[in-house]
């Protein structure tokens, strides 16, 4: 491996193709300039934390009012941007990747982040497969199979890990590299000339962003980064994420310190839900009943659309709406036919609501979702002219959590369980998405699984029954739900999957006083 004087990483088969001595020096490079700045700023969202926990709730900044009620817009985004009808999101698996570029999709988000799992050999591998797709030669045989890219592709973005990640194979002066800059750092490298010379450009999505400022210091890195580079000023385009409780309230200054930048903001839905139950975990207020209650028209979830597609518009962008995790499945048509009614009703509120684009997770809902807006949109390819004069959100009805409508149940509890488990065992296993149940679940939605159980707990709540969620229940059920998985997966393949290490850390995170932020991080640490 090249490792030069400060840097260390650690050996791969493949890493010398990916960790060449030009791209180290720029990934050292890009972690010297700014690692202290993302320390500060996640030293300041501790900082604001505590606060939330002693009552101090989140407002409209007054100190930027000028940039809320500026008639300022953001750079007119880049023709092959234009059209985000459908975006499909997937790991950066090899397989996956092709299929994904292949599905007829606008747009394919290669995740490095909530649907990966970090082991050393899925970030290496994953930035030859992200390589490989910038130079349109990614190809693979397995078998008597072959996988070849087709003429017409979708358009490749990629989101990183958050900031709060470290990569503890990457070695700066002494120090672990933040996850989010290696990953940008490499990709940016051995792609971004490639992606211009095609007519489309470095594009990516920006995950878990809580403020302005977390906003800025991603303008500073890609101007840095482009001008290390020599490529124009303006050519990275990004794509927000809101999916935290926090950068609700600043997505007017978030697409301003981007504005050169900006590709639009994505409604996050599963880690919105989850960063609601994380801020204002010590708040009884704050609870929420069954995940499956909390859809998109709990009316907190549609202030927060509404306010984020108004915004976009206003600033010349694209709303993105989020994530349809249903998953068809081909050997089971009633299951097809429940996944396929369930996208068609949720994308045709997003459409009807003003969405320029949303995401699907499988290929075969690429159509399904295509056709709600496209039934909206009558031969146009987004709705940036649909301003929304008429939405006007207050502080009040972002934080509205408590007006949600549900319950909290036996089979709500369960399922959080039965998908934590699973989840955690494929993670540790190696695997950052997982089928469950019908439904692609990811880190986030893991996440609201083992958060819920813990404010369920912690505030005293009780299911529906009656009955006290108790950590003697949760583990009662635990042990439960752990002989159904044995028995859905059959004895051999559960006896090769790192169940009991999962369930430990699954009781860990559900089960402590104190609320841990990211499950990703304790996680982490027993990864290879």
């Amino acid at each position: 491996m090249h490792n030069q004087p400060g840097v260390q990483i650690d050996d791969h088969p493949l890493g010398e193709e990916v960790f060449t001595p030009e791209a180290t020096a720029f990934v050292a490079d890009l972690v010297r300039t700014f690692r202290g700045r993302r320390d500060d700023l996640l030293s300041a969202r501790l900082e604001r934390q505590e606060r939330i926990n002693h009552g101090e709730f989140p407002d409209f900044l007054p100190e930027t009012s000028a940039v809320r009620s500026g008639d300022w817009k953001a750079s007119p985004e880049p023709e092959p941007l234009m059209d985000r009808r459908v975006e499909i999101t997937g790991p950066t698996d090899r397989k996956m990747m092709i299929n994904a570029l292949n599905s007829g999709a606008r747009v394919f988000m290669a995740d490095c982040e909530d649907a990966t799992s970090p082991t050393w050999d899925n970030v290496v591998s994953g930035q030859i497969n992200i390589r490989d797709a910038y130079r349109r030669n990614i190809t693979l045989d397995q078998g008597e199979k072959h996988y070849q890219l087709n003429d017409e592709i979708a358009t490749l973005f990629v989101r990183f890990r958050g900031w709060h990640l470290d990569e503890r194979h990457v070695m700066v002066d002494g120090q672990a590299a933040p996850a989010s800059l290696v990953d940008f750092a490499l990709t940016f490298f051995h792609g971004a000339q490639k992606s211009l010379d095609q007519g489309a450009g470095p594009f990516y999505y920006l995950p878990k962003l809580e403020s302005h400022l977390e906003a800025r210091l991603w303008n500073d890195v890609f101007n840095h980064a482009q001008d290390a580079l020599n490529i124009p000023r303006g050519s990275i385009r990004a794509t927000v994420l809101v999916e935290t409780i926090l950068a609700a309230f600043e997505m007017d200054e978030i697409i301003y310190e981007l504005r050169e930048h900006s590709a639009g903001l994505n409604a996050g839905r599963w880690d919105y839900i989850f960063s609601v139950a994380k801020k204002f975990a010590a708040h009884k207020s704050f609870v929420l009943p069954d995940r499956n209650d909390v859809s998109m028209t709990a009316p907190f979830m549609r202030a927060y659309t509404e306010l984020l597609i108004a915004t976009c518009h206003k600033r010349g962008i694209h709303a993105m709406g989020g994530m349809a995790a249903f998953i068809p499945n081909r050997h089971d048509p009633e299951v097809t036919e429940h996944a396929i009614a369930k996208v068609t009703q949720g994308k045709a509120l997003e459409a009807a609501d003003g969405c320029d684009g949303t995401w699907v997770a499988h290929p075969d809902l690429v159509p399904v979702a295509q056709a709600e807006f496209d039934a909206v949109l009558q031969g146009a390819v987004h709705q940036l002219d649909r301003q929304r004069p008429e939405v006007s959100i207050t502080a009040a009805a972002l934080l509205s959590v408590d007006q949600t409508v549900g319950s909290i149940t036996e089979e709500g509890l369960r399922i959080n369980i039965h998908v934590g488990l699973r989840y955690l065992a494929g993670w540790l296993n190696g695997l950052g998405a997982a089928a469950i149940h019908n439904m692609m679940e990811d880190a986030a939605t893991a996440e609201i699984c083992r958060s819920q159980i813990w404010q369920w707990i912690q505030h005293g709540c009780s299911l529906d029954d009656g009955r006290l969620v108790t950590p003697a229940l949760v583990r009662e059920f635990a042990e439960q739900e752990m002989g159904s998985i044995e028995e859905t997966l059959g004895a051999e393949m559960f006896a090769q999957w790192p169940f009991g290490q999962a369930k430990q850390v699954f009781e860990d995170l559900a089960l402590t006083d104190e609320f841990i932020e990211f499950l990703t991080l304790p996680l982490y640490e027993l990864l290879d």
